[in-house]
């Protein structure tokens, strides 16, 4: 098979198309044969060596990837050669013709569901659905902030906040991005190019601010969205896509009881694969009954990995960016 591998820390450029070695399998995992895999953040972190998993030379990247199922192990139970399924690889891998890796991790997706849409699901949707439910808590009603709202978690979250019966504030970079956001639901859009996002917030909500922020983004974003936050808000941190991550000051989240929460969606994949299992279930059902319209930007060819990973640093991109195998 072929695999992109990366053999020192570095930018994108240092990855190459190589002859791999299958890997072996064991009895509680199964063997797919990739056909495409989603290509996120987090995967530039690892190639440059920043990230919370360092596996070691050579590796391959990857943390979601989409295929069928050709060999299960002898203690497999549910899954079987030929099933269409999706796959979360919290220690990367996805970028490659074929994946092994605990059954746990698997999910079958929809007769309905492409390879490409499949391969762009789970780490968006799942991180999404994960930050509102179980850390942030999102009722009914709640207004929600959405940071980087047309990039490929923050659109998830728009679409997501909608489904539980939030109000969406969605802020993102350019009229394009917010049509995108506008289009999958947003309720009230902000330019953070012409625009106060503190300012918008607080004039959207009649002085009150936003009850959840969702932030994939950081940096000056943060610090302009936590001055225009209700009374104990919580501050979901995503990610550092600006490049900064920024210091909390204190005072301020004393005075309004505001909660800031870290979200690490794959660290508790690692820990609770059957929650988020059943949690990427539950969104299935939701994409099948129509809630949801994953928005893939552009598909790259395997051997474009580095391509496909500058794309995405370059924040050029609405939804999600994918790798065909």
């Amino acid at each position: 098979m072929k695999a992109i591998r990366c053999r020192e820390w570095g930018t994108p450029d240092v990855l190459r198309l190589e002859k791999a070695e299958s890997p072996s399998l064991k009895p509680h995992q199964v063997r797919i044969r990739a056909r495409a895999a989603g290509v996120n953040f987090a995967d530039s972190l690892m190639v440059g060596g920043t990230y919370q998993v360092k596996p070691p030379f050579p590796f391959t990247p990857g943390l979601e990837a989409a295929g069928e199922i050709v060999e299960t192990g002898s203690m497999v139970d549910g899954l079987q050669a030929g099933q269409r399924v999706l796959a979360v690889l919290r220690n990367g891998g996805g970028y490659a013709e074929e994946i092994v890796l605990d059954a746990g991790a698997v999910v079958p997706i929809p007769d309905a569901m492409d390879f490409v849409t499949a391969a762009g699901f789970p780490v968006a949707y799942g991180t999404s659905h994960f930050a509102l439910t179980h850390r942030g808590h999102l009722q009914p009603g709640e207004t929600l902030l959405v940071l980087g709202a047309a990039g490929g978690v923050g659109l998830t979250a728009v679409e997501i906040g909608k489904a539980m019966g939030a109000r969406v504030i969605a802020a993102a970079g350019g009229a394009e991005k917010l049509a995108v956001a506008s289009a999958r639901g947003a309720d009230e859009l902000i330019d953070y190019r012409k625009e106060s996002i503190r300012d918008r917030v607080r004039a959207l909500t009649g002085g009150k601010g936003a009850d959840v922020v969702y932030d994939p983004v950081g940096g000056d974003a943060f610090d302009q969205a936590l001055r225009a936050v209700n009374w104990e808000a919580r501050m979901l941190v995503i990610g550092f896509a600006a490049g900064r991550i920024q210091a909390v000051p204190a005072n301020l989240i004393l005075v309004k009881n505001i909660s800031v929460i870290g979200v690490v969606w794959g660290a508790q994949a690692e820990r609770d694969p059957a929650l988020i299992s059943r949690n990427l279930a539950e969104l299935l059902r939701w994409w099948e009954a129509g809630r949801f319209k994953p928005l893939v930007a552009k598909v790259f060819p395997l051997a474009e990995a580095g391509n496909a990973l500058t794309a995405l640093l370059s924040r050029r991109y609405a939804g999600k960016i994918v790798l065909q195998t």
